[in-house]
């Protein structure tokens, strides 16, 4: 079964953060496929579902965000899902807002959360998508920045963000990563280039 695992940290106090998009993409799917992502198990609240004609299980890591690969990897033992056919979605601070970036492997690129994916899998080879969150003015804290909520401009742009994430899940299941990757690892077009 495919494992689709979006990043983030429990609780209503971060749930409108940027830290916390990779649930917000979790949750599109689950409502894409009439599915609920609630059920306790693995260290996470899953759910099953069927999208672009797979069966699939949606998570949600319930271990905070550096912790996520005990998550992960119980549920893969669970579920017999092999680190290849996972799709992980995580914020990335070092990608502007509004862009993604799909890779089929490849380092923890600095952000905690993937680095204890690939820890705890003993594997960097799982699909990423990477949603863009990067300030667009210097910050003190990138720690601070990632857990504060969302303003109300960075909201829509995030919803516009997750539902594109959405879409790139399911056209990895559908026409696989490469093809995905060429359609959506594209930089948002700006004012000025429209």
């Amino acid at each position: 079964m495919r494992l689709i695992v979006g990043l983030g940290n429990p609780g209503a106090e971060y749930a409108w953060t940027p830290h916390n998009l990779g649930f917000l993409v979790v949750d599109e799917l689950a409502e894409r496929a009439g599915a609920r992502v609630e059920r306790p198990e693995g260290k996470s609240f899953i759910g099953r579902a069927r999208l672009a004609g797979h069966e699939v299980l949606l998570a949600k890591p319930q271990t905070y965000m550096n912790a996520s690969g005990m998550a992960v990897r119980e549920l893969a033992e669970r579920f017999e899902s092999d680190p290849a056919e996972m799709i992980v979605l995580v914020d990335d601070v070092a990608l502007p807002w509004g862009a993604l970036r799909i890779r089929e492997r490849g380092s923890g690129g600095g952000h905690n959360g993937l680095k204890s994916i690939i820890g705890a899998l003993g594997s960097d080879e799982f699909i990423r998508i990477r949603l863009g969150i990067q300030p667009e003015h210097p910050v003190s804290g990138l720690g601070d920045y990632v857990l504060r909520p969302m303003r109300k401009a960075q909201l829509e742009e995030a919803a516009e963000m997750v539902g594109r994430a959405a879409e790139a899940v399911e056209a990895i299941l559908t026409e696989g990563p490469g093809r995905a990757m060429s359609r959506f690892n594209r930089r948002p077009e700006t004012e000025e280039e429209v």
